[in-house]
């Protein structure tokens, strides 16, 4: 496995934490007209979320594919998809992030 359970559980509780205490931020600034702006810091989390969860995507599925091309060249494609399907969910947060600043 490409990350222990207890690391695993530990980063999906940091982001549950991370995503309370930025909701109870913007609630608590939405009455006040004089708030700081918090869309840079949404375009960043979804940017930097969706960029790490590419990356490990991308190491797991890239290692089998490499693999799986070395035995069987004619699933090249196969691969090459998958390869350009976890690619997306990078590219989406990037979307995400500029239609937030915007």
């Amino acid at each position: 496995m490409f990350m222990s359970k207890k690391l695993s559980r530990n980063l999906i509780l940091l982001v549950v934490v991370i995503s309370l205490v930025a909701f109870a931020a913007d609630t608590a600034f939405a009455q006040d007209e004089t708030a700081p702006d918090l869309k840079p810091i949404g375009a960043a989390l979804a940017v930097g979320i969706s960029g790490i969860g590419a990356a490990f995507g991308m190491g797991m599925a890239g290692s089998a594919a490499i693999g799986a091309i070395t035995e069987k060249p004619e699933v090249f494609g196969k691969a090459f998809l998958f390869i350009v399907l976890i690619e997306a969910v990078a590219i989406y947060g990037l979307l995400v992030a500029i239609l937030l600043v915007l």
